[in-house]
């Protein structure tokens, strides 16, 4: 099933689902309901929640008019980036399924680790629907306390500057979002504004202190100031195939977030091996799939105020991941009987923005799909107080790589180099081979462009729709990271 056939079967099954705790339907023909922020709120003031709109209250897909998809989808990513109606606010992407011949937006809604009003006014949800608690302090008591007992990452620090945090990681990742999206709104931000719009700058309404969260400090922090607040903190990334005592590589991780992706993603590019593997008629790297999921799974699901050191281990017959964990649930984790769970949603929601992460149960779903293929094997997910991950190699298909099998690719060349220069700023096809002034398309393609690609050194800018006419490179200079 490729993904716009997975996509309509998902939107099929949500309809026949029908309306309730987690789902709600808008008929929206030309405009936005009124009530449909009341409903956003409600979602993320509980347990998240999926809103169709274009369908009826009964399931029947009534459709968006055409002429007024886009202005409704404006109107909708306007109104929860402004405070005025959703405070704090909360991106949330828009997406359009055509199923029919008729239009229908689908909005997914995390779970938020914060406390949300609409129009001033503090909405949650049962299985009636959403209703105002503004006025009852007892319910209001408990919403604030389950946010705070259940995310550790909400914890805020007061006496945090801006000036502990890297504004070279703010940076970066506001341009990796506007990659992702060209007119996504932390490109448009200042540094404070856009650490407020990711909730990781908030206020405590029981204590009346504000200030940076640990998510905040744990994404952008100096590296002293996470030792400062999480002095535990450690990501132990570890090769143990011929030493099995000891290790052969080891990469001992105390940074930030963004950066500890980058490094644990170039452990695991080093020491695996990708075989050659088409998708669609696309060559993806089943490598990259697998450690994307493992790596942001490792980072976003971790309970960070437990002392136990995140593990990331590539031994001679799996690979292995451990983390300390607050579990929902215990017991090996089925893909088919999934019901995602954000630990730490905040973080989550940078990952997802950034293209590090898919949506909540997707990325498992993914994860399973993809080692299959990998190695013959489905992994493993161990829910409890260590999650754990386990991926089995024995019987893979094609030898596990060395690292000297896997070498540090460097532009060598001098073509190579002008074109990782020129690509500092993202680029089309067109634009490199006029830049080159070569003139035959298929050359550059498999001569040039797929092997910079391979090597890491070229990034498309829409990683998942590697045709799109849409699509640019930007490259990765020895010293820079994406």
């Amino acid at each position: 099933m490729n993904d716009a056939e997975h996509i309509h079967s998902k939107i099929k099954a949500i309809i026949n689902q029908g309306e309730g705790m987690r789902i709600e339907f808008k008929e929206c023909k030309t405009t936005l309901n009124k009530d449909i922020y009341e409903t956003v709120c409600a979602f993320l003031n509980r347990s998240g929640g999926e809103i169709l709109l274009g369908v009826r209250d009964d399931g029947v897909i009534t459709g968006i008019d055409p002429r007024f998809v886009n202005r409704i989808k404006n109107d909708f990513t306007t109104a929860v980036n402004n405070p005025q109606k959703i405070s704090p606010p909360f991106y949330l992407s828009i997406d359009e399924i055509v199923i029919d011949g008729k239009a229908i937006l689908y909005i997914y809604i995390p779970e938020s680790s914060q406390v949300h009003r609409c129009n001033g006014k503090i909405f949650d949800r049962n299985a009636e629907g959403d209703f105002n608690i503004t006025e009852n302090n007892h319910l209001v008591s408990e919403l604030f306390l389950r946010k705070q007992a259940t995310y550790s990452e909400n914890t805020i620090y007061p006496y945090a500057k801006l000036a502990d945090l890297r504004f070279d990681i703010i940076a970066r990742v506001r341009k990796q979002a506007s990659l992702q999206r060209e007119d996504h709104p932390w490109g448009a931000m200042s540094d404070f504004d856009l650490l407020k719009s990711a909730q990781l700058y908030k206020k405590d309404f029981q204590t009346g202190k504000d200030g940076y969260t640990l998510a905040g400090i744990l994404l952008f922090g100096k590296d002293e100031t996470i030792l400062s607040v999480v002095p535990h903190f450690r990501i132990d990334a570890i090769l143990r195939r011929e030493n099995v005592d000891r290790y052969d590589d080891r990469d001992d991780i105390r940074t930030n977030l963004v950066e500890s992706y980058d490094r644990l993603l170039s452990f695991g590019e080093k020491h695996l091996n990708d075989p050659f593997y088409l998708e669609n008629d696309q060559r993806i790297s089943l490598r990259g799939k697998i450690l994307r999921e493992i790596i942001s799974n490792l980072l976003i699901h971790r309970e960070y105020t437990n002392a136990f050191p995140a593990k990331f281990i590539i031994e001679r017959e799996k690979i292995l991941t451990e983390n300390g964990n607050k579990p929902h649930g215990f017991g090996l984790i089925n893909p088919d009987r999934l019901t995602p769970y954000p630990k730490n949603p905040s973080i989550a929601r940078v990952f997802k923005e950034i293209g590090k992460a898919d949506e909540l149960g997707s990325g498992t779903r993914n994860l399973f799909k993809y080692c299959r293929v990998y190695c013959g094997h489905d992994p493993q997910l161990l829910e409890e107080d260590i999650f754990k991950f386990i991926l089995p190699l024995t019987g893979q298909a094609t030898p596990q790589a060395t690292p000297q099998a896997t070498p540090q690719a460097t532009p060598q060349d001098g073509r190579t180099k002008r074109i990782l220069e020129f690509c500092q700023t993202p680029r089309n096809r067109e634009e490199i081979q006029e830049y080159l002034g070569l003139k035959d398309r298929e050359h550059f393609r498999l001569e040039i462009l797929q092997p910079l690609l391979e090597r890491g050194l070229l990034q498309p800018t829409i990683p998942d729709k590697l045709t799109s006419p849409k699509q640019k490179y930007y490259s990765l200079l020895p010293g820079k990271k994406a």
